[in-house]
């Protein structure tokens, strides 16, 4: 997002130096009201002035790449919904006539479809980033909890576009994932009855869905304006792990060149899948009609949601499940007020260090089993997965700053 703004500006900016160049003196006074212009000094204060730790590697290009997804899965949103009918009937066919009918549709639903699966790499990427060079640490803990907060209201969204194209996967994914709010006590029964609109997942369903997942979007863009803003209040980590003593310099023309590089490399490996390998990431099942009279052998959702599919099918209460798979996702909001470590970067904390990388094998390992059939075998390997997701976030986090902590004070008083 910061990217993409900052090359509207800086083009801005060359047309301002241009016609200076042509005419001084008579746009000597429009180029000072440029400058003292309230919304372009906020634009240009935040986006190509903006300080920025000279250390900071690649890894912090994911950010800038989430906000490049959102604004591709938008554009080519906008597009595809102005072919598709929101009708039972009519849904499965509409994705058909724009994948064989609408000049370039192909290459709009492949965009739109892959480009999920890409934002969400790009997003755990940042996620996982953030993770490990502390960003959730003080003074940083509400841009970390808006950042959790942007990522749930992406599943939603996400969840929700599935469902649209109507085919088997989507029709019976719908039905089990929203059957699954039944288990909520009290309210479980009136939710469900308002998601579908019905007495079962139908045209209202599809409807409402289909509604939310065009607005979330542009709800997930205003939310991203506020992360942004609060990631500049306190500025930008750095692999180091410190806020002060890091020389900084302003974004453009220098982290602008380094995002834009990221990009281009994005971009190949967006296209490889787009042309090449367009199918590779989604269900063969959800290009049959939606029949439901016939269940498919094996529900999975997806990709995207495989750890957390594992997480609820780990626990063998239906409550028990539906309330493990939502605290997986809370979980994330304590993180930061769990932390009992002055260090921000793994590289100085040996002990953490290890755990991260088992955390991140065994989320890896959540996303494989949640594909597999549910057999004994991963139904138990699953259950120590989900065990130690767990275990890393609620306990081994503080646990391991209090020994690193004790640790660091015992050598430094042998010396």
């Amino acid at each position: 997002m910061q990217f993409s703004i900052s090359l509207f500006l800086i083009s801005l900016d060359t047309l301002n130096k241009s016609t200076d160049l042509l005419f001084p003196t008579s746009f000597i006074t429009t180029n000072s009201r440029w400058i003292k212009n309230y919304i372009i000094s906020i634009f240009t204060n935040h986006l190509i002035k903006y300080p920025t730790p000279i250390n900071i590697n690649y890894a912090w290009s994911f950010g800038s790449l989430a906000g490049i997804c959102l604004i591709i899965q938008i554009l080519t949103g906008i597009f595809l919904a102005m072919h598709y009918t929101a009708h039972i009937e009519l849904a499965f066919s509409s994705v058909e006539h724009i994948m064989r009918d609408v000049n370039n549709g192909w290459l709009i639903r492949y965009a739109h479809a892959n480009g999920a699966s890409m934002f969400f790499i790009v997003v755990y990427c940042h996620i996982f980033r953030g993770l490990y060079f502390g960003s959730y640490m003080h003074p940083r803990q509400l841009l970390w909890c808006s950042g959790v907060l942007m990522f749930i209201l992406m599943m939603a969204t996400a969840f929700m576009g599935y469902v649209l194209p109507w085919g088997q996967m989507s029709f019976w994914g719908a039905t089990v994932i929203t059957s699954l709010f039944t288990a909520i006590p009290f309210i479980g029964n009136v939710i469900v009855d308002w998601l579908w609109g019905g007495f079962t997942v139908g045209n209202a369903t599809l409807n409402r869905f289909f509604s939310l997942h065009f607005f979330l979007p542009f709800a997930l863009a205003g939310l991203s304006i506020v992360h942004l803003a609060l990631l500049h209040k306190d500025g930008s980590s750095n692999p180091l792990g410190v806020d002060s003593h890091v020389d900084k310099i302003s974004f453009y023309p220098y982290f602008f060149v380094k995002d834009l590089f990221a990009f281009f490399y994005f971009l190949f490996f967006f296209c490889i899948f787009i042309f090449y390998f367009p199918n590779a990431l989604g269900h063969p099942d959800n290009y049959i009609p939606a029949d439901p009279m016939q269940t498919p052998p094996h529900i999975v959702p997806e990709w995207y949601f495989l750890p957390y599919y594992a997480i609820l099918r780990s626990i063998p209460d239906k409550l028990g499940g539906v309330l493990a798979m939502f605290s997986s996702l809370i979980v994330l909001f304590l993180i930061p007020f769990l932390n009992t470590s002055d260090i921000k970067s793994t590289n100085f904390r040996p002990l953490f260090k290890i755990f991260y990388w088992l955390t991140v094998t065994n989320f890896l390992l959540l996303g494989w089993l949640g594909q597999k059939p549910v057999t004994d075998i991963y139904i138990i390997a699953g259950q120590f997965a989900t065990a130690f997701y767990f275990l890393f976030f609620l306990f081994l986090i503080p646990i391991l700053g209090i020994l690193e902590s004790i640790l660091a004070n015992f050598k430094s008083s042998i010396k």
